[in-house]
């Protein structure tokens, strides 16, 4: 065995036996393999595109949800309509919530997750494209669900145990050590 073997074999006995590192391993796996419809997204609410604003917002306002998803005659989705889209394409512009239609400041044709989709797949979209809100689709494109941002945090927190969640202001979370391979 050469002095770097050694070295590796060395460094993962330390890690493999180092509760935080397998806390960031078991997060990874989760990332990696767990699928959307773990996240327990809540039940859509289906609104038309000839909706008026205010009843939407009254839906969303009633059953606590930050969108409506748009949908057409068959009940497949076409739009959302989001607290974004209340603030930038409706309060903005200073529209009538009373006389404007979804189908005028809707998001047309939005992203979808499937249940089977990995939430590292769902992260990736809330990132990158700045998402807070993904209707969730059946394979007809259907709502049959929506997943938030809350429910990400949701898994999160029931991934890492209790130590990590009640960490004071300040504390860091230390790193597993990486391998120097130079």
């Amino acid at each position: 065995m050469t002095e770097f073997e050694d070295e590796y074999s060395a460094a993962l006995e330390k890690e493999s036996n180092d509760p935080l590192s397998r806390e960031f391993r078991a997060l990874e796996d989760a990332l990696l393999n767990d699928q959307v419809k773990l996240l327990a997204p809540s039940e859509p609410i289906a609104v038309s595109p000839e909706t008026t604003v205010q009843d939407a917002i009254a839906q969303m306002v009633a059953r606590r949800r930050a969108g409506v998803m748009v949908v057409d005659d068959d009940g497949r989705l076409v739009g959302i309509f989001t607290e974004r889209d209340v603030l930038a394409r409706v309060v903005g512009p200073r529209l009538d919530l009373g006389t404007t239609r979804l189908r005028e400041v809707m998001t047309p044709d939005p992203e979808a997750l499937v249940p089977q989709d990995r939430i590292c797949y769902a992260i990736n979209r809330m990132n990158v494209a700045g998402y807070r809100t993904l209707p969730l689709v059946d394979d007809r494109r259907r709502p049959i669900g929506v997943v938030t941002v809350n429910d990400v945090v949701r898994w999160l927190a029931d991934i890492f145990p209790d130590e990590l969640l009640n960490l004071r202001p300040g504390d860091r979370l230390k790193q597993p050590d990486k391998i120097d391979a130079g």
